[in-house]
């Protein structure tokens, strides 16, 4: 990986599991459940011994393209000293035909955003990084992961960017979860944490051709529910009703709409690490360093 110099590249051999834990590296079964699994780019900035990096993590879509989202932010990693990690939530967890449960951040006994905290402990075990908040991004199935994991855990974020969600929850406590967030706390032990929202920066990213339809109006389908289609019919027409409601409850909003791209995961990539990388200048600026 470019900027990127493995250990054995310094003069001498490394073992392999030092070689493939730096720079792109391979898969790694989380600890925790090892259904699920991570890769990460870890910058030659990182130093075990130095000042922790910021850690910045891509939540993967329907497609599971977690190593693609790895090598597209690979050189951003490498110029910012962030560690980027991409956790894996594999389809087929219980219904073998599922492809979409870790969106709705439980499943069975499955908790998805209490299994993205575990595999983000782990990246701090592994590697000397910042865990205690990190830089959140994920499009599509991965937006609707991450705008409702940042209901229930706004105190982890050093920012928010969501990606082109087909499904939203909206801050509506008169409609029923996942909708709106009647029966949160039922669901999740605690209610959703909108006060403390407000203090994270926060994107929403589409794009300006993101108009199919033909996904996100399956009637009938395990991931449908009556009233997803109440805000719009395009995922366009629905983050910028999810934009305006957030603003409603005085959540400032980022809106990027990136010109005559569709519904594509690596085209809209440039204004999430441009955003990234602001939040990751006033942090600097904060520490004076």
């Amino acid at each position: 990986m470019a900027g990127y110099v493995r250990p054995s590249e310094r003069g001498g051999p490394a073992h392999p599991s030092q070689y493939y834990s730096g720079g792109a590296t391979t898969v790694f079964a989380s600890r925790f459940d090892q259904r699920f699994s991570f890769c990460a780019y870890v910058p030659s900035a990182h130093d075990p011994d130095g000042a922790p990096l910021p850690l910045a993590v891509l939540q993967h879509g329907t497609g599971r393209r977690g190593p693609q989202y790895r090598d597209n932010f690979a050189e951003w990693g490498e110029r910012h000293g962030c560690l980027v990690l991409c956790p894996l939530f594999p389809a087929g967890i219980g219904d073998p035909d599922d492809l979409h449960n870790f969106k709705f951040l439980e499943y069975g006994d499955i908790r998805y955003d209490q299994v993205l905290l575990e595999i983000v402990a782990e990246a701090g075990a592994r590697w000397n990084t910042d865990t205690s908040r990190f830089l959140l991004h994920g499009f599509s199935g991965g937006g609707q992961f991450v705008h409702r994991f940042a209901y229930l855990h706004p105190d982890r974020l050093s920012g928010l960017s969501i990606g082109a969600p087909g499904r939203i929850t909206h801050l509506d406590s008169e409609r029923p979860w996942w909708v709106g967030l009647k029966g949160f706390e039922e669901k999740f032990g605690r209610p959703p944490r909108l006060a403390e929202l407000r203090d994270v920066p926060v994107q929403m990213v589409v794009g300006s051709e993101d108009t199919e339809t033909w996904e996100i109006n399956n009637v009938g389908d395990s991931n449908w529910m009556d009233g997803a289609d109440a805000h719009g019919r395009t995922r366009l027409e629905r983050l910028k009703a999810l934009s305006a409601d957030f603003e409603r409850h005085g959540i400032p909003v980022r809106f990027d709409v990136v010109p005559g791209v569709g519904h594509e995961a690596m085209y809209v990539l440039e204004p999430v690490k441009d955003f990234f990388t602001s939040i990751l200048e006033d942090l600097e600026e904060g520490s004076g360093r």
